[in-house]
């Protein structure tokens, strides 16, 4: 069979750091924080204060009437980033395109509220316009029907792992000649139910998040949603189409081994990374960077330091985590990390991990700490290494810099 390579055309964000693909850029580049006290909920009780919440987000600016009504936050960010997208793409027909969403929770908010209401209330209370807003299952449909997509449709839950994992789908859509346009993202909202929940998990940082650090506490929360456009490179040259980046491979894994911690060897992660590669048609010495997972967890960090060693066998590849400015946005993560990437390969610049105090000889990287570094970056690796297990690698590349996909890797 054939195989097609996969053109990334447009990109559009929602973030803590700004809305928009340009704003987000800068502010990362310049080592900006979204962290601040959480404003959305009391958190007294909860213990811990600080998270990456979307505070300039205003759906009224950029939703219709009809819109405002039946999406719920989480679904109303998803489509703004979904429309700057499709706007960068310079696309004016998706009839065809699939839509392909990553969340874990939706707009927990939303779901804390209805059964509030219930509890508190009785059934009869809860109103049935507010649970058709409810869109954690549904929320490519719900994309799908905002932007008049109209193909493959499916929303996936892959914990903090299920921006990569939509990306991934929506490239072997592509790539096997299913579909020549996807739009793919995640989006993600803070809800008390998550926060809460990581603080009794004893994950959550009393203040930063400190990646690599040997003073890293864990990690704080982080909300928002990213949005790519990707296409075919027949179909985008057809058009007129300039690409941003390519999409190359994927790998995926799973450790089988505990909830929360990491394989102490990390085995799974290292597959994940090794398939990404492979599957790129490279090898590990292409890899000029990695967009680590870096959620400023004692274990998380370690066993990403140790599948780093073992990749790429000494080398030492520059490496940051987003995660120190955005916070950890579960379901987004990923897709957010994925704009980084674009912002890395547009400007030749690695964002910096801020917060970066006192090294950890455990977690040897090569970190980009503190400020921007100007840097020779062609292709490099996206790294989503969640709760469960879930490991899912996306590797980006400049256009036209990785190998000729190869049909044997995309029938398997």
């Amino acid at each position: 069979m054939s195989a097609h390579r996969v053109w990334i055309t447009g990109a559009g964000v929602v973030s803590a750091l700004g809305i928009g693909r340009k704003a987000f850029g800068r502010a990362l580049l310049a080592g900006e924080t979204g962290i601040s006290r959480v404003r959305s909920f009391d958190t007294e009780r909860i213990g811990r204060h600080y998270a990456g919440e979307v505070h300039q987000f205003d759906a009224a600016a950029s939703l219709t009437r009809d819109e405002l009504a039946r999406l719920d936050r989480c679904a109303a960010m998803a489509v703004t980033a979904a429309r700057e997208a499709i706007e960068e793409a310079r696309l004016t027909s998706l009839t065809h395109a699939a839509t392909i969403m990553g969340t874990t929770m939706g707009d927990a908010v939303l779901l804390s509220d209805l059964e509030a209401t219930w509890v508190q209330h009785g059934l009869d209370a809860v109103k049935p316009v507010d649970v058709k807003r409810y869109s954690c299952s549904r929320l490519a449909t719900e994309v799908a029907r905002s932007v008049g997509a109209r193909g493959t449709t499916l929303t996936l839950n892959a914990a903090c792992a299920a921006g990569n994992y939509a990306l991934g789908v929506a490239r072997d859509l592509i790539a096997r000649g299913k579909a020549e346009v996807v739009v793919v993202g995640a989006s993600e909202v803070i809800a008390p139910l998550q926060y809460a929940g990581f603080v009794r998990l004893a994950a959550m940082s009393p203040d930063l998040c400190r990646p690599f650090d040997a003073n890293r506490q864990g990690i704080i929360l982080g909300e928002g949603a990213a949005v790519f456009v990707i296409e075919s490179e027949a179909h985008a040259e057809a058009r007129g189409a300039t690409p941003l980046a390519e999409l190359g491979g994927w790998g995926l894994s799973c450790d089988a081994y505990h909830v929360t911690r990491p394989h102490p060897e990390a085995t799974g992660s290292i597959n994940a990374m090794r398939d990404a590669i492979a599957r790129s048609n490279i090898d590990p010495t292409a890899i000029d960077f990695v967009n680590a997972h870096g959620t400023g967890t004692k274990y998380n960090d370690l066993a990403e330091t140790i599948v780093m060693r073992e990749v790429f066998g000494g080398r030492r590849v520059p490496v940051t985590s987003n995660k120190s400015a955005l916070g950890h946005c579960m379901g987004a993560a990923s897709a957010l990390e994925g704009v980084s990437c674009l912002v890395t390969l547009e400007t030749q610049m690695i964002p910096p991990t801020i917060n970066y105090e006192t090294p950890d000889g455990d977690c040897d990287v090569d970190l980009v700490a503190n400020v921007a570094r100007a840097a020779k970056v062609d292709i490099l690796l996206n790294n989503a290494l969640a709760f469960g297990g879930y490991n899912a690698v996306t590797c980006f590349a400049k256009p036209g810099v990785l190998p000729p996909p190869s049909a044997i890797e995309e029938a398997s």
